[in-house]
């Protein structure tokens, strides 16, 4: 998803910023939450993802809302109308004279508002759970989650603080509310989006939108995708609007987590790539074969003791930095940090060694310790993770590794035959767990 740069178009005298990506024969403008920020949005692997998803169809128009991210902060209340605006002025900037609109939770609400407004500039619409009104009532009683309308809870000094994150991880990412990786970029997320300031006022917005009485004035093609177990809005509010829409059409997901990227992101996708362009991909093959590659810090429990809380934190985040930056000289891609290593899959074994002994030599320079595993054969996909017993296999080689060394199976030495790696005999091993009996070896570049 590089290659796109931040650009800022004037709309009304506030200073929008968008980011164009792909090339695609269809344009795709996409409408936030107000939780956005074009650049540290790319942090996130699953979000890198989603959007790559959406570019593989479509040429990909993205922006920050007045008051939030990269763009200027308006004065005054936050107005649905006033951000209508912002819309048409990034389409004009983008050269997209009657895109497809998708939005989702207060965006969708705003994408409903404009499509009604603005037939001839809306191709078509998708509204991803969306919020139709703020504040349930007896007539309407499926609105924003409780926990979510008192997200602010009249504590600006709270916002983007790590307890605030978690409570707003549980309700539209369960399933990684375990996961302290995304709760600390959902917490950045809130703090780099928005001031407290800000948050209010989009919060006092948010709780008073009703969007029902446009509905059935929108004229265009028209898909709504909601998740049956979404905490964060009820599947109700699709259904109501669904039946509200003319020649609407709803599809009803399974899965807790409310934003789009997180879970089975591409059942989503699919779901939009095949309403606005009549088909969808071939089902992507669930098993393939790669080079796995775990790394661990050895000996981190007592270094962290060592050194303290803070400068553990710091230590860790520099190894996650420089990690990333081999990673991506070496073609890996990342498939998650473990708190004090990684995991990472290669489509080919020699770069995989290559990358973990040069991973071990920029952290040694840290006065860290890393040991390493690699190992090749087949995993299975699992939404952004792996699984299988290939993946087993390479972190009970990781476990039997020695501090600064790469240690690798005997099918990755078969397999770089002919590269410039070094190999020392480590025997026969039993891994725990694993059949048979595997010959290992420590391997240096």
């Amino acid at each position: 998803m590089a290659g796109s740069e931040v650009r800022y178009v004037n709309s009304g005298g506030v200073h929008i910023a968008y980011r164009v990506f792909g090339d695609g024969p269809l344009d795709l403008v996409l409408v936030p939450a107000f939780t956005s920020h074009l650049e540290q949005n790319h942090e996130w692997p699953g979000l890198v993802r989603w959007n790559a998803r959406l570019v593989s169809f479509s040429r990909l128009i993205v922006f920050d809302k007045r008051s939030t991210g990269l763009s200027d902060h308006a004065p005054g209340p936050v107005v649905l109308e006033d951000t209508m605006q912002d819309v048409l002025a990034v389409m004009d900037a983008a050269g997209a004279e009657r895109p497809a609109v998708c939005g989702d939770l207060e965006g969708a609400a705003l994408s409903a508002l404009f499509a009604a407004t603005h037939p001839e500039r809306t191709l078509a619409l998708v509204l991803y759970a969306p919020l139709v009104k703020g504040t349930g009532t007896d007539d309407f009683p499926w609105a924003l989650a409780p926990e979510l309308q008192g997200l602010f809870g009249g504590q600006p000094a709270a916002w983007g603080s790590e307890p605030m994150a978690r409570m707003l991880v549980d309700v539209v990412a369960p399933s990684l509310a375990d996961d302290q990786r995304f709760l600390q970029f959902m917490a950045k997320a809130m703090r780099s989006s928005v001031s407290p300031g800000a948050a209010q006022a989009w919060l006092r917005m948010i709780r008073d939108i009703d969007v029902r009485e446009a509905l059935p004035q929108i004229r265009v093609p028209t898909l709504l995708v909601h998740r049956t177990g979404d905490r964060a809005v009820d599947v109700g509010a699709s259904r109501y609007a669904a039946g509200r829409i003319p020649g609407a059409r709803l599809v009803e997901l399974p899965d807790g987590d409310n934003l789009p990227f997180v879970g089975d992101s591409e059942a989503v996708a699919a779901e939009i790539e095949e309403f606005l362009t009549g088909s969808r991909p071939a089902p992507m093959p669930d098993r393939v074969l790669a080079t796995i590659l775990f790394t661990d810090i050895a000996g981190s429990t007592e270094r962290a003791a060592e050194v303290g809380d803070r400068r553990w934190r710091e230590l860790l985040g520099r190894h996650d930095t420089l990690a990333r930056t081999q990673l991506e000289r070496y073609r890996g891609r990342e498939v998650k940090m473990t708190g004090d290593g990684l995991l990472a899959t290669f489509d080919g074994p020699a770069r995989a060694v290559t990358c973990a002994g040069a991973i071990g030599r920029e952290l040694r320079a840290l006065g860290l310790e890393v040991r390493a595993a690699v190992h090749t054969g087949e995993v299975e996909l699992r939404d952004g993770d792996i699984g299988g017993i290939a993946v087993h296999i390479a972190s009970r080689v990781m476990g039997l590794a020695r501090p600064n060394e790469v240690l690798v199976s005997s099918t990755v030495k078969d397999l770089v035959a002919g590269a410039e790696i070094r190999f020392e005999d480590r025997s026969v091993q039993s891994l725990r767990g694993v059949p048979g009996q595997w010959q290992l070896y420590a391997a240096y570049t």
